[in-house]
């Protein structure tokens, strides 16, 4: 733990400058998915759904590499271009440009606040774990019987508050506890989690709303 505000605050451009560099490449692995099979898509999902797995069991053990970091977020920027692709189809470009705009105000609002506030929000960590993993559990019962459309805005709406705790959480931490300079990687990749999983959601929210016009 740093004991000391400057020191906490350190290393904290450092992780923006790697969650910017971060959409980058997924940005990049987009433009990449256009001219994957779809065959392929499957087995790279398994791929970053591993990359994950190895992060999370490695992140007291372990810091994740720069490297690491942009293969994991250019794949993953791979795997969202047929979802991408399905917004753009259904609800236009427009909608899919208000969703992201939508998103980084979000995003944004959320960090400022919770690196200007005195309070300590790591309290939210049990809480939000607990949400994530029913999120989970509920997306895999929609594979195999698919939720309503009311139950699945219900699910996004979820969502959005689940993401942006976990925006106030990693901020906060970062704020309160500091970034060694090994953990940047990580805290980067966790940001993009942060970013790419509550832009799902809204467009989720955005889709199931356009659907009923």
């Amino acid at each position: 733990m740093y004991s000391n505000t400057e020191t906490a605050h350190s290393f904290l451009p450092t992780v923006l400058k790697a969650f910017a560099i971060s959409l980058a490449f997924a940005l990049l692995g987009m433009c990449a998915g256009v001219f994957v099979p779809p065959v392929l898509f499957m087995p790279l999902s398994i791929i970053e759904i591993g990359m994950l797995l190895v992060a999370f069991f490695l992140r007291r053990r372990k810091a994740i590499s720069y490297t690491f970091l942009y293969a994991f977020t250019f794949i993953s920027g791979v795997t969202l271009y047929p979802v991408i692709a399905y917004y753009l189809a259904t609800i236009g470009a427009n909608m899919v440009l208000q969703a992201v705009g939508t998103t980084v105000v979000v995003f944004g609002g959320l960090s400022i606040y919770a690196t200007k506030t005195k309070r300590d929000l790591s309290f939210l960590g049990g809480f939000l774990m607990a949400a994530l993993l029913a999120l989970v559990v509920l997306g895999l019962f929609n594979i195999f019987w698919p939720l309503s459309s009311t139950a699945m805005l219900v699910y996004s709406f979820i969502g959005v508050l689940v993401f942006s705790g976990y925006v106030l959480f990693d901020f906060n931490r970062m704020k309160h506890y500091g970034v060694r300079a090994e953990d940047v990687p990580l805290m980067a990749l966790n940001l993009y989690l942060d970013f790419i999983n509550l832009l799902l959601s809204i467009l989720r929210i955005f889709g199931i709303l356009s659907s009923r016009d």
